[in-house]
């Protein structure tokens, strides 16, 4: 995608989120025309269902820059992916390096662009828990001190830039790449046969016997390594179970934690593994309610109007509780419960979709880019 005498970008994703938020961003860049760029998977994160199929469900090529980094201690990871960045920066050198989200990928390549001096965007920049133990925390926050460009989606995140001393001109309010890919996928689902997806038995079986179920996921350390804290949640989730049938499509980690704490979910918790993108979007884009601990699903559900309880006792994305449909119920057992129960009463809050999140969040961002490189050039 790199084509003599355009400026030209590497795309920096590690994970399978990652690709999710840059894939709105090559579908503009292909309809813009004007910036050549080139997609860098670190390979932070192996994924096995990462293939054609997967790629072709975004809209997007297979990566042109596949680093094999492999998994590791923080440390460990960041610094083998700052080693290959470097490398492959200094055979060919980009214009600008965009990195999105928080994972160890973004921080090891943000920070590698700026010592080369070459310019750094960051795609869902200013998100702040204010909970330093988070990883993701301290990625955020450093990406955000050396970024030369920050594409923001909500207004929390461009209150903490300027605080943080960011100028007004790099801070840019231009909406979520994520609803933008949500509502492109949503549309495809729209023409996919779900019936082949592992979980479509068990929402048609509830769709019909009771009308309305519930989505779990949880992953969070805070949550999940906590035996104490793990066996108040699970006890939540058993009596909301009893009034509504819950599904799981449960973590690794999360898993290796329920049989090493002991923890019995009970009957009426279908637990499954972990989802690809549409089988899962198909589940909960119907559920009376989901009880996660995911930042990207308090967003999701805050988009398409679902229930959302979050268990968790803080979140960086604090519009999508002041506009959206989330509740921020921390881990207290009688409360997830209360606020479960107050939906299936029909008195759950009601939320709308934050300013911006319209699907063309990724065209605003092509547009500033190109802008900005240009008076670079």
């Amino acid at each position: 995608m790199i084509e003599q005498n355009m400026q030209k970008m590497y795309l920096v994703a590690g994970a399978r989120p990652n690709f999710m938020k840059i894939a709105p961003i090559v579908r503009a860049l292909r309809a813009h025309g004007g910036l050549a760029f080139k997609i860098i998977h670190t390979g932070q994160h192996y994924d096995r269902d990462m293939n054609d199929v997967f790629f072709e469900e975004l809209g997007i090529p297979q990566p042109d820059i596949f680093m094999a980094a492999g998994s590791g201690s923080h440390s460990r990871q960041t610094g083998k992916i700052m080693i290959a960045f470097e490398e492959l920066c200094l055979a060919e050198r980009p214009d600008a390096v965009l990195v999105v989200g928080d994972v160890n990928s973004t921080l090891a390549c943000a920070i590698v662009a700026k010592k080369l001096n070459i310019p750094v965007a960051h795609v869902e920049a200013g998100l702040r828990s204010g909970d330093m133990t988070m990883p993701e925390e301290i990625n955020r926050v450093v990406t955000d001190s050396i970024s030369d460009w920050f594409f923001v989606t909500e207004p929390s995140g461009v209150a903490h830039l300027k605080r943080e001393g960011k100028e007004n001109s790099a801070i840019h309010y231009v909406g979520h790449v994520m609803v933008d890919n949500l509502l492109y996928q949503v549309e495809k689902l729209g023409n996919v046969d779900t019936s082949v997806f592992g979980t479509s038995g068990f929402k048609t079986a509830n769709s019909v016997n009771c009308g309305r179920y519930g989505v779990i996921t949880l992953h969070r350390p805070s949550n999940v390594d906590s035996a104490e804290i793990m066996a108040g949640i699970a006890g939540a989730l058993k009596e909301i179970a009893i009034e509504l049938p819950l599904i799981f499509p449960v973590h690794p980690r999360t898993c290796s934690n329920l049989e090493k704490f002991g923890i019995d979910l009970g009957p009426n918790i279908t637990l499954v593994g972990p989802q690809a993108y549409m089988p899962f979007l198909n589940l909960w884009k119907d559920a009376a309610v989901v009880l996660t601990d995911s930042g990207g699903l308090q967003e999701e559900t805050t988009a398409m109007g679902v229930p959302c309880i979050t268990i968790r006792e803080n979140t960086e994305r604090p519009v999508t509780v002041d506009e959206g449909s989330n509740v921020l119920a921390g881990t207290d057992p009688t409360r997830i419960i209360a606020e479960v129960r107050k939906i299936l009463r029909g008195e759950g809050k009601q939320g709308r979709r934050p300013h911006l999140w319209d699907g063309k969040t990724a065209e605003r961002i092509v547009k500033i880019l190109a802008m900005e490189l240009a008076g670079n050039g």
